[in-house]
């Protein structure tokens, strides 16, 4: 991923009131300026002064209003794909600070233009709120209906400054703390209750589609930490809970993806999801389904935020994005790269995981948070498949 951000002083600075910058955080800018300090060993932190470093401007190009847009759209997409995208234009002007188009643009985005930290140097300046404003960039450049949400911004759509964001963040935290001591023995129960259906399959047609069967786990882990373990199935949900929340994605995100399909239809899947976006009414009923799951039965969590002073059902929606979009969406595609690649890794590192889980396991009497910062090796392991899960 790259970084998109939102300029808050003259460090970085869009051409004009918006600007972006690429991981998936898009930039606008509240006193403009066209240059940016140079990179320097002695930066210290995010927050450190710049003031004496030499200033240059950013390089990098828009092209043409419009077609600009969509000529950078379609190189992003079909022509180069995205690490090339991203390794013409670090080479052509020789930095690793550029300024250019992202996807969508014209006409789901009403900005497309960003600039784009691609190192290491740049990046940690994303996490300095004084610098980098954080409104409605979490896809990028656009933002879906809040009618997805039931017509609020949810957490992850606000700026810092925001009353909101710090009553809602303190919320999410308040429920995690409550919760710590049941991530470890729930998401193995989940983690049991898959392996044994991935068995099942096995023994019956010798072939079992992991991908499926993790994603009803990633589904169930979340609602059962939410909803004071209560299994979906046992809801209004019964089985459909993980479909009901891919279609809710997929009609969000669906600008920000290509389906691979041979070059002769690359400009009319262009056209017909990057036209226009799609209507929220298309995922409405499912939706409303999600939302009347965790409304009924995350009955504990939602008394903590009507406590903090937030509105039952604006918490209920907030929920429902965590549970879905953030953590459901981030375990589903992680998890199964991360035994893909550990499976790939050949005996030796097998055993060397093998006898550090051991130890530590025994030593710290079982599988704990503690345990596993104690698991150097493990960490690495994980580290690396994100890594490489970057570069795919």
């Amino acid at each position: 991923m790259i970084s998109l951000i939102k300029n808050k002083i003259n460090h970085l600075a869009p051409p004009t009131h918006h600007y972006s910058s690429l991981l998936l955080l898009p930039l606008s800018s509240k006193h403009t300026s066209s240059t940016m300090a140079a990179p320097s060993s002695e930066t210290k932190s995010p927050s450190s002064s710049n003031t004496q470093l030499p200033l240059k401007p950013i390089p990098g190009s828009y092209g043409m209003p419009f077609f600009g847009a969509i000529s950078d759209r379609h190189n992003y997409f079909y022509h180069q794909g995205r690490d090339k995208f991203f390794a013409t234009r670090i080479e052509k002007h020789n930095s690793t600070v550029i300024r250019t188009n992202m996807p969508p643009g014209p006409f789901i985005s009403s900005d497309p233009r960003v600039v784009a930290l691609l190192d290491g140097a740049s990046f940690p300046i994303l996490f300095d709120n004084d610098k980098v404003e954080k409104l409605n960039v979490l896809d990028g450049t656009f933002m879906p209906s809040t009618k997805f949400t039931g017509g609020f911004r949810v957490c992850a759509y606000l700026d810092t400054t925001e009353p909101n964001h710090a009553l809602i963040k303190q919320f999410f935290l308040n429920v995690l703390a409550k919760r710590k001591d049941s991530f470890v023995p729930l998401f193995r129960n989940c983690l049991q209750e898959s392996f044994a259906e991935i068995e099942d399959q096995l023994s019956k047609n010798t072939k079992a589609d992991f991908n499926t069967v993790f994603s009803d786990a990633s589904f169930n882990f979340m609602f059962r930490l939410f909803c004071d373990g209560k299994d979906p199935s046992q809801t209004n949900l019964g089985s459909k809970g993980p479909k009901l929340v891919d279609t809710w994605l997929l009609f969000q995100l669906a600008p920000l993806a290509t389906l691979g399909l041979p070059k002769i239809f690359n400009y009319i899947e262009d056209f017909l999801i990057r036209t226009l976006p799609f209507p929220a009414c298309l995922t409405k009923s499912g939706y409303k389904n999600l939302y009347e799951a965790f409304k009924t039965h995350a009955t504990t969590a939602l008394d903590e935020a009507e406590k903090l002073g937030l509105k039952r059902n604006e918490a209920c929606h907030n929920v429902v994005f965590t549970a879905g979009f953030n953590a459901y969406g981030g375990l589903k595609n992680q998890f199964p790269y991360v035994l893909k690649w550990l499976g790939l890794s050949g005996e030796k590192l097998h055993a060397d995981l093998a006898r550090e889980v051991r130890r530590v396991v025994n030593d710290e009497g079982g599988v704990t948070f503690t345990a596993l910062e104690n698991m150097p090796l493990v960490k690495s392991v994980v580290y690396e498949v994100i890594r490489v899960m970057i570069h795919l």
